[in-house]
């Protein structure tokens, strides 16, 4: 009797592309996926994959992403439409869905946003539709610095004391893009001077002080000292003083992730969920990043 040969069943390509790995940080959010090309299309059952891991860890770290800037855009586009910023100085050339987020100077002109980021804040949520999730990819990284932390605020809600619970609750809050911007102005060379039809764009929008993720049903504050002007129907005094014991409470160490990056990477963060703060390197480290930014939902 001959000996019979035995084929073995090789997964197939689509099959085998889906075993990517996503490891959760130990800071109790955030995770990290590993085994994935987000420069090709994912297929349907990858994608919804990551996106359930994008709502359950709030910030996914894509790790050694060699994408083209139109890789970039095509895989943010399939959460929903993008936003273009309204500092059209900063975007890439040919891209105006990408913001080039850098601090190097090109003939003493910057060719990015050099200090963005400076005050923690949740992305766009000066306007009435703000982001559902930004993605930043890193193009050139310094060799020291130039971490970014993100703070989890479904954490920073559910540890909030009563009291506080108390005083916000039912309230809103404004939000406004000019909150810091005479401020960083006047401490850098990155801000330029808004036309009309910049202004135009950036109004005061006013927000729920806590809003319900309209996705997972889950609740966060979602206040912040980069955009948060005050909250309506509180005196003057009484709203600058309940709006930095948020502040202070949202970035307890305890609901931070700080990631540092690698080359190559790119991270995909919920800002319904969080808000995110720059770290910022020595002036004459060159870092250089690519922004897109997903538009969301109006708060409830």
């Amino acid at each position: 009797m001959s000996p019979r040969t035995i084929a073995l069943r090789q997964p197939r390509p689509e099959a085998a592309a889906r075993n990517f790995t996503v490891r959760p940080f130990p800071e109790g959010f955030g995770a990290e996926i590993l085994g994935l090309d987000l420069g090709r299309e994912l297929d349907p059952a990858e994608f919804t994959r990551v996106r359930r891991a994008h709502l359950d860890h709030h910030v996914l770290v894509f790790r050694g992403q060699r994408i083209t800037p139109q890789q970039h855009i095509d895989f943010s586009r399939r959460f929903g439409n993008l936003m273009v910023h309204v500092l059209h100085q900063f975007h890439l050339p040919g891209h105006p869905e990408i913001l080039t987020v850098s601090n190097i100077l090109d003939e003493g002109r910057p060719i990015g946003l050099g200090d963005a980021g400076k005050y923690w804040h949740s992305d766009i949520s000066y306007k009435k539709i703000p982001s559902l999730g930004s993605l930043l990819h890193a193009q050139e990284l310094p060799a020291q610095g130039g971490d970014t932390l993100f703070a989890d605020m479904h954490r920073a809600w559910d540890t909030l004391p009563v009291r506080l619970r108390k005083i916000i609750a039912g309230r809103r809050a404004v939000h406004s893009y000019l909150a810091k911007y005479e401020d960083l102005q006047k401490e850098g060379k990155w801000r330029p001077v808004l036309s009309a039809q910049q202004l135009a764009q950036v109004g005061e929008v006013s927000h729920p002080v806590v809003r319900t993720h309209p996705e997972t049903g889950r609740r966060a504050l979602f206040v912040s000292e980069g955009f948060t002007t005050h909250i309506e129907g509180l005196p003057e005094a009484e709203s600058r003083q309940v709006l930095q014991e948020l502040f202070d409470h949202s970035t307890r160490p305890e609901h931070i992730y700080r990631h540092r990056w690698r080359d190559h990477d790119l991270v995909f963060w919920d800002n319904r969920s969080v808000i995110h703060l720059a770290a910022g390197c020595p002036a004459h480290l060159r870092r250089k990043l690519y922004r897109t930014t997903v538009e969301g939902d109006e708060p409830f």
